[in-house]
């Protein structure tokens, strides 16, 4: 038994959210320790970028920029930071954050809460200017930037613009979301003709950052369509699959009617079938990033099976703790090996 099992029920008895906020000032009082060395085994190159290892950590935990280096000192490949918006927000009111510890889920509609891009710019700046000295995700670990609109914003496509310019010279990659659902009309943006405007002002704007782009599960087969004909059109590096979802599937816990985004187990098979849709629609040509139900070496080789390259968590951790990231790479590494691959890169898309 872990100590993080044991304690587990003690955590629990916090409001979800404040838990969250003690683990973020506790991780920011331990030393970060050092990113995983690459594993010749596990090792990806997406975008131009060496990861090494392709298990990463979702945006959404690390908010605002606060503990990314002590994130890869946990074993992920690299750390996504944000959502990060222009200006400051507070996000919805609160509650906003609920455990559904029977369904091993979660309901969050915080709204993109955050202290602003100038706030997160000043702590990544120190490591950045490392990381630029070492080269683009070398020793200092992969970190991307997830940048979103402000909610009362009356020029969104102009915000993630403006988030672009702004980060991009403090990140490994940018990760463009239109698709969380706690944000009112924000999903519009993945149609066709708004997700062109949008990706073609970012592209303009981000340097010679890599972009990718964050997408709901929420989608009918046109809409897949749709956004692999834009995004690469646009060239967009690579398309992260996928989002929250708005739908319920049954649900065991009293907090199965709260509204906002459902992430972890119940997404899973959901999420899954998305990646599916994405690699038949890009023929492989785009790569893709898996997000959504996944807790262990098992869930992450069926995504890279189905065509993913990386694999991004975040939920999992609520119920499994911080030494998650190593045990899923160790269980990809043993799936490897049972499955006759000599690296992972070999089983992308290998059910097809």
């Amino acid at each position: 038994m872990s100590l993080y099992s044991m304690l587990r029920p003690l955590v629990f008895t916090l409001d979800a959210e404040r838990a969250h906020r003690l683990t973020i000032r506790a991780l920011k009082l331990k030393p970060a320790g050092r990113p995983p060395a690459p594993d010749p085994v596990l090792r990806m190159r997406v975008a131009g970028l060496d990861f090494p290892n392709p298990v990463g950590l979702a945006a959404g935990f690390d908010k605002d920029a606060e503990v990314p280096d002590a994130m890869l000192g946990t074993g992920f490949g690299f750390v996504e930071v944000g959502t990060l918006t222009p200006l400051p927000q507070d996000g919805n009111p609160k509650p906003r954050l609920f455990r559904l510890s029977e369904d091993h889920a979660v309901i969050n509609r915080f709204g993109f809460n955050n202290r602003g891009q100038e706030d997160a710019a000043a702590r990544l700046a120190g490591r950045g200017g490392r990381k630029r000295a070492l080269g683009r995700g070398g020793p200092a670990g992969i970190v991307g930037v997830n940048i979103g609109a402000n909610k009362d914003s009356a020029d969104r496509i102009g915000d993630y613009a403006r988030g672009a310019a702004a980060m991009a010279p403090l990140a490994d990659y940018l990760t463009v979301n239109i698709s969380s659902p706690n944000t009112p009309g924000l999903r519009a943006l993945q149609d066709k003709s708004a997700l062109d405007e949008l990706l073609a002002a970012v592209m303009a704007a981000k340097g010679e950052v890599p972009v990718f782009l964050k997408v709901a599960p929420d989608l009918e087969p046109a809409d897949v369509d749709d956004i692999v004909a834009v995004s690469m059109e646009r060239k967009i590096d690579a398309l992260i699959v996928a989002n929250t979802t708005i739908t319920r599937p049954p649900l065991r816990s009293r907090h199965a009617a709260e509204a906002g985004g459902l992430s972890g187990a119940p997404l899973k098979a959901l999420a899954l079938q998305r990646v599916r849709d994405f690699r038949s629609a890009t023929g492989g040509a785009l790569p893709l990033i898996a997000a959504g139900g996944i807790a262990s070496g098992a869930d992450a080789w069926a995504r890279i099976k189905a065509g993913a390259s990386l694999v991004q968590l975040y939920s999992a951790l609520v119920y499994e703790g911080p030494g998650l990231a190593r045990r899923i790479n160790r269980e990809l590494r043993a799936l490897v090996e049972a499955e006759g691959f000599a690296t992972l890169a070999e089983a992308v898309g290998s059910e097809a």
